[in-house]
């Protein structure tokens, strides 16, 4: 959704992570660090999505060759034979993690191995970088990169409207750049080799969101917003005569040169009080339609129109699908059939509640239909269905009242293709995903069209922390904006985010070290709790009680066995409590706002860190003490973790570049620490399972080492490092968080910022198997009665999702599990979790997975799946373990 994620790492940076001068460090033995990479394979855990796509763009000469750009996360280029999207700036390096942030795409129409990208994140001093242009003769699997002497906006408010950046259809040598902040209209003759200003471009701009934000993120003048050439008045070679610029200024939004930019104008008889988000040109027809709101985007927007400008004749004609005074939403998403001339689309991207809208017109904008309508308030009649089975989680688990729908047709809803080859063929983007359909002419004869997420490898998530519990699922995840993900099983997409509650974000997590089936969780949230608590390893969540004062998540730790729990939650100070945070009690002895983690084996040991100091307490939290360490970072960019295992063993990365910037350890509990002279910079540290033959646990840093930034690994305590990423598999910003899996040795979790989570398998004695439970018992047949609970939690079009208790209600303990049943009605699953499932006709076999397969007499376990219906979807009658019929409830 994005509301949230606007400053997931900013905070951090800003505070001196990657400003001011180097401090003197002690440089390393030359044999303390191994910078050759070890043979590492890299891919994310699948969520598919999860952020915001402001941009689509299709190539015109060459079928399926499309591109989408995100706000934080990089670019994509579509790959056709699987349908899966391919990361292409993974490259990108800490230093200019700036860059990872689109705010614009070009594909060139000339030469279609070429592609440009504007990036570049924020145009304040969030960002330490200024923008570039990426260009690339290879579709974007190397780049060559031109600086600019300006910031870009990849996040900031105005992202969705675009493209800023455009290659000439007829002379591809030629480029131009929209920039914000009131540097103007930008142009390249090299193929995006050098950029000048157009100098005597008459306007930069006006608008700016708040003009009273201090930040400058919402001040800032959102500047030249899109460029279009009107090819047909080019020929092959030579220059395009005419194009037209649209501009951040409501009352001057479009101008136009007719001398291939040697002069400009304003266009004449435009609307104005409106900004134009899109301005799209049908050559064929010659008309240019503009999409215009009341606001930049990508949240607000409360009015729109809809325009089309005659481009022979200048005449202005409004085409609105809906008055303006109906309207409470501005349009931004915009898109013209180029096989058939006259079919036109836009979006009300604003359109928060119910749902967002698409409007399609196949007579110039002359009638409209919508993709939904009401038919007697507040039910509706939509022209599509809505298949999210490839990802379960888009419902959010919602059980919304009409008119809302789950899951949503989307919002933010700035980008909207239709393929320039298939008239059949339209994406669109969402702050959650990409949406397409491969059937949309449905809409035009009056049957319905199916949408579904076109998603698959791209992935947006901004991860705040992360955890690999010893048993049960291998990764459990703390996200921005859609929450957090229990991971089964790595190379498929869960079924939920976590809900009860659905934090907006959630900013902390922690397992009982010695009980991983105790898990809690901590997050932002409008109105509601910001704790949750799991009993079963994060399947399934109950809210806490927050104490008075909270605002914000914070950070939370469990202690070893589960008994306690102390949490620094924002907007009040430290609290300890027993049990599952009925009641809390105010901790003593350390500040508000500190780092809280807990000591992994003894139950009563937690720490602390604010401000360069480190606290401890042996109580459970009840009080806290300050260590007499000394040396440690000044500021709060500070990681720790205690060691599995062992008791009092605590290392700590972090701080800036003016000050104490490493890697601490102590094993006295945190009442000294020796800071690692091998490494220069730290950010974030974790633990994985002990190299073959090694006693002590494998160590995962981001970190700077031997003048290297990277991910490292060391099997010897940090005596010595090898680093495992490589320069192709940068990232960006990768300081949130890092685990080593407790099972698989080799394998490391990396949090970045906009990439989702990475993790990576070494070829040194690494499975390469993503769920490292056992495989189940192909046939368990335990004794003993049983019973089911089988309930239906939530429901779409051709869609549901079910939730399974199994329990042993016998007087003997199971040591695995087979259940099945049939289904009346045709139901048929497509994704389960916490089982193993196979489907003959309407005949279905559930199987314990490794880790839940012993059910003690009175204990029971649960599972569920997603699936399709049609017509109706009745619970199944009967349900068998093995042999044996369940009672059923």
């Amino acid at each position: 959704m994005r509301r949230t994620r606007i400053l997931t790492a900013v905070l951090a940076l800003a505070a001196g992570l990657l400003a001011g001068t180097p401090s003197a460090l002690a440089a390393p033995a030359a044999q303390d660090v191994s910078i050759s990479a070890d043979s590492y394979t890299w891919q994310n855990a699948r969520i598919d999505g999860g952020g915001f796509v402001p941009g689509i763009v299709f190539n015109r000469k060459e079928k399926n060759l499309a591109y989408a750009r995100t706000d934080i996360g990089g670019a994509y280029r579509w790959q056709q034979a699987s349908k899966t999207w391919t990361p292409l700036l993974d490259s990108v390096g800490w230093d200019e993690w700036g860059h990872t942030g689109v705010v614009s795409l070009a594909s060139d129409s000339v030469d279609p191995d070429k592609v440009y990208a504007a990036v570049g994140t924020y145009t304040n001093g969030w960002d330490p970088t200024n923008g570039a242009v990426m260009r690339s003769s290879d579709r974007g699997a190397s780049w060559q990169k031109a600086d600019l002497p300006f910031k870009l906006g990849g996040n900031m408010p105005g992202r969705g409207m675009g493209e800023r950046l455009a290659v000439d259809p007829n002379r591809n040598s030629v480029l131009y750049l929209g920039a914000p902040s009131g540097k103007g209209l930008w142009r390249s003759t090299d193929s995006g080799a050098s950029w000048s200003q157009v100098a005597n471009f008459p306007n930069v701009g006006n608008y700016v969101q708040d003009p009273s934000d201090t930040s400058g993120y919402a001040s800032d003048n959102q500047g030249i917003v899109w460029v279009t050439f009107d090819e047909s008045t080019g020929t092959s070679g030579n220059a395009t005569r005419t194009i037209y610029v649209g501009v951040a200024d409501k009352d001057n939004a479009v101008y136009r040169s007719t001398d291939a930019g040697a002069t400009w104008s304003r266009v004449a008889g435009q609307p104005t009080g409106y900004l134009a988000h899109k301005g799209v040109l049908d050559a064929a027809n010659g008309f240019l339609y503009l999409a215009y709101s009341d606001k930049g985007g990508p949240y607000d927007g409360g009015k729109g129109q809809l325009w089309r400008y005659a481009t022979a004749s200048g005449t202005w004609t409004n085409i609105s699908p809906v008055a303006e005074a109906d309207t409470y939403y501005g349009f931004a998403g915009l898109t013209v059939d180029r096989q058939k001339p006259g079919t036109v689309m836009a979006t009300a991207y604003s359109s928060w509640w119910p749902d967002t809208q698409i409007f399609r017109s196949t007579d110039s904008g002359g009638t409209w239909t919508k993709a939904w309508d009401y038919t007697s308030y507040p039910d509706r009649a939509n022209r599509y269905t809505m298949d999210v089975s490839s990802s379960p989680w888009l419902t959010w688990g919602a059980n919304p009242s009409p008119p809302e729908q789950t899951p949503k047709l989307g919002w933010m809803t700035e980008a909207l293709e239709i393929d320039p080859f298939d008239s059949n063929r339209m994406m669109y983007g969402t702050g959650a995903t990409v949406y397409g359909t491969e059937d949309l002419t449905k809409w035009d004869s009056g049957s319905q069209f199916t949408i579904r997420p076109m998603v698959r490898g791209l992935e947006e998530t901004a991860v705040n922390d992360l955890a690999s519990p010893p048993s049960g699922a291998p990764l459990l995840s703390a996200l921005g904006d859609i929450g957090g993900f229990r991971h089964t099983d790595l190379t498929k997409v869960p079924s939920m985010m976590f809900t009860q509650p659905n934090f907006t974000s959630t900013t902390s997590l922690d397992y009982a070290e010695s009980s991983p089936n105790t898990v809690v969780r901590v997050g932002d949230l409008d109105s509601g709790p910001h704790i949750a608590f799991s009993t079963d390893n994060g399947a399934n969540w109950f809210a806490g009680t927050d104490p008075s004062g909270v605002s914000g998540g914070g950070t939370v730790a469990a202690a070893a066995d589960g008994s306690r729990f102390v949490w620094s939650p924002a907007g009040t100070g430290v609290q300890y409590a027993t049990g599952f945070g009925s009641s809390w009690q105010a901790s003593s002895g350390i500040p508000s706002g500190a780092i809280v983690e807990s000591d992994r084996v003894d139950p009563k040991t937690f720490y602390g860190f604010k401000s360069g100091k480190f606290y401890v307490s042996s109580d459970g939290g009840v009080s806290f003490t300050a260590s007499a360490a000394t040396g440690l970072p000044s500021g709060d960019s500070v990681r720790f973790k205690a060691l599995p295992g062992g008791k009092g063993d605590v290392w700590l990365a972090g701080g800036a570049t003016d000050g104490a910037y490493g890697l601490w350890h102590s094993t006295d509990g945190g009442a000294s620490f020796t800071r690692l002279s091998n490494v220069e910079q730290a950010d974030a540290i974790g633990f994985g399972k002990a190299a073959p033959g090694a006693s002590y646990q494998t160590l995962y840093t981001s970190a700077k080492i031997a003048g290297v930034r990277g991910i490292f690994r060391s099997t010897d305590k940090g005596a010595t490092w090898t680093r495992v990423n490589d320069d192709a598999h940068q990232w960006g910003w990768t300081g949130a968080a890092i685990t080593g899996d407790p099972r698989v040795y080799g394998r490391v979790y990396v949090a970045t910022n906009g990439r989702g989570v990475i993790y990576g398998e070494t070829a040194d004695g690494g499975s390469t198997d993503p769920d490292p439970d056992p495989d189940p018992d192909p046939d368990p047949t335990p004794t003993g009665a049983c019973a089911v609970t089988y309930k239906v939690t939530n429901q779409w079009s051709g869609g549901f999702q079910a939730d399974v208790q199994l329990s042993n209600t016998g007087s003997s303990a199971w040591s695995g599990w087979s259940l099945g049943w049939s289904f009346a009605d045709g139901q048929r699953i497509t994704q389960a979790w916490n089982a193993e499932h196979t489907q003959s006709g309407s005949a279905v076999t559930a199987r314990n997975v490794g880790w839940n397969g012993n059910v003690a007499a009175g204990s029971s376990v649960s599972f569920g799946f997603t699936g399709n219906w049609a017509g109706t979807n009745a619970r199944p009658a009967a349900f068998k373990l093995g042999e044996q019929t369940c009672t059923v409830s």
